[in-house]
């Protein structure tokens, strides 16, 4: 195939005494799509990260067209045609998409409906429909990513790295992805695609590279492997899903929660929620899916008491506590994991003992007359890490030394406990490894076991239909529709997601 676009010889990082990648070697050749697997912590971003310039290597070499290059940062990466699109988009919400594009490209006087005009044109090329002229704020997660792909191609770039780039996308918007993907690559142009979701590894990759422990454990093409082989490539073991016990809806326990008509506005006017109901009983998952942005968060700030609504009331156990405080929702039995753990789940700088006692350092089992029980804190956090498989050596680890996956499992054995009746999950698996995904799941139809009414958010389709017995589709703050699990397709429930109103429309 002639000289490879790129070649990592033995790369080895470490971050203080954690060894990130270790003698990593992989290769990415002109027009190929390379998949890059593993478990959260297994060094993938890292291994990208250090191509891209973010982090420097402590070991090896790169070669770029079969030429050793030094890349000590992004502005090095890009300037030899080498482009990321992380997880969390870079863009400023206030600039139009025009202004994200060229941003950091383009001194002096700035002709802007010029360059407007120029990146339509780059846009029409793709297939891409993006407003230029409009701020990004405004515009949908999909049209967001849009323009993260676009920046990388308004300066030429020719080796494209995408760190789970469908985490927030619906299925339509997933297959215009993936459509790029091809005709980006058939120009000669490389890819580099990390992701957990088996499907699309095997739909766009040529050639497909298994990391664990930071290092490279197996490489073969798509055509001579299948996803079950990759998953016990990636865990060393086969994993086993859970399965869902489905009851009939008059066999569902006493009401837990209950909206009623509950509309929420900003201060602005903006109307986040619009006259949403429903109920949750227990021993009930019920699922909400939908586009991020759409008003899910909204749901669980509501939930939760971070927001009060404006009309309607919400109603837990019978009792309405609309005005009700975070500290006596939590004291009542609601448990939360929300979708921005490093926001509002932990403190990075703070021990696994300390984060546990976040949500109970009013309760007199952790507290006794102002002081902190802390060798009771420190046996019971060590009792999670165990029972949720959290790859730590115990209650002293700082959070921010965790990997994303291990985080979650933490937040969620903290939570599991203060949620009595209620348990709330926004997004619980979002960007977590196949071995993380299944401890959670298993945990959640636990929990339902229990009888515990349980609330799930997720833009991923397969866990929504996996997971729940009925299923809200929500687009633009309000619910298209509340389904029986298995009673609408996945392509009906991405144009449900899309604001295409009503069954039969979305059935044809």
């Amino acid at each position: 195939m002639g000289t490879p676009a790129v070649e990592l010889q033995h790369i080895t990082k470490c971050f203080a005494k954690v060894v990130a990648n270790r003698d990593v070697s992989l290769t990415v050749n002109n027009g190929e799509v390379v998949a890059l697997l593993g478990e959260n912590g297994a060094g993938k971003s890292t291994i990208m990260k250090i191509l891209y310039g973010l982090y420097g290597m402590d070991e090896g070499t790169i070669l770029i067209n079969g030429q050793p290059v030094q890349i000590k940062s992004p502005a090095d990466a890009m300037s030899r045609g080498i482009a990321m699109i992380q997880q969390h988009f870079s863009l400023v919400p206030t600039h139009t998409a025009a202004e994200n594009i060229i941003l950091g490209n383009v001194h002096g006087y700035i002709p802007i409906k010029k360059y407007e005009a120029k990146l339509r044109q780059i846009a029409q090329d793709y297939g891409f429909d993006v407003p230029m002229d409009r701020p990004v704020g405004q515009l949908a997660v999909g049209q967001q990513q849009k323009i993260e792909i676009l920046k990388a191609l308004y300066i030429n770039t020719s080796i494209l790295i995408m760190d789970e780039p469908t985490a927030v996308l619906t299925p339509q918007e997933s297959d215009s992805l993936m459509r790029f993907i091809k005709s980006f690559t058939a120009k000669g142009n490389s890819v580099v695609f990390i992701t957990h979701k088996m499907k699309e590894v095997m739909e766009v990759a040529d050639r497909i590279v298994v990391m664990r422990s930071g290092a490279v454990v197996a490489e073969v093409r798509r055509d001579e492997t299948d996803e079950h082989a990759l998953a016990h490539m990636m865990i060393g073991q086969d994993i086993v899903p859970p399965v869902r016990a489905a009851a009939a809806e008059e066999e569902a326990g006493q009401e837990v929660l209950r909206f009623d008509h509950v509309s929420l506005r900003e201060k602005g006017g903006t109307e986040l929620l619009r006259d949403v109901s429903f109920t949750i009983r227990a021993g009930e998952i019920f699922g909400i899916a939908g586009v991020s942005g759409n008003g899910q968060d909204d749901i669980c700030d509501v939930i939760s008491g971070v927001k009060q609504p404006t009309e309607g009331a919400l109603y837990f156990c019978g009792e309405e506590i609309s005005r009700a405080s975070i500290r006596q929702r939590n004291a009542a039995g609601i448990g939360y994991v929300p979708v921005d753990r490093y926001r509002d789940a932990m403190v990075m700088d703070m021990d696994l003992a300390e984060n546990i006692l976040l949500k109970g350092c009013f309760d007199k089992k952790w507290v006794s007359r102002g002081f902190i029980r802390r060798r009771e804190l420190n046996r019971y956090t060590d009792e999670i890490i165990a029972k949720h498989r959290v790859k730590a050596t115990g209650w002293s680890d700082l959070a921010g030394g965790l990997s994303g996956g291990n985080q979650q499992k933490l937040v969620l054995g903290r939570e599991v406990d203060v949620g009595k009746r209620l348990l709330v999950f926004n997004q619980p698996t979002r960007g977590l490894d196949m071995g993380a995904v299944d401890r959670i799941h298993h945990v959640i139809l636990e929990e339902k076991e229990k009888k515990k009414a349980v609330l799930l958010v997720s833009t991923e389709l397969t866990e929504i239909f996996e997971m729940c017995d009925r299923i809200a589709v929500m687009h633009s703050g309000r619910f298209m529709g509340i389904y029986r699990s298995g009673e609408l397709t996945t392509a009906q429930i991405g144009l449900l997601m899309a604001g295409v109103s009503g069954e039969k429309e979305a059935a044809q």
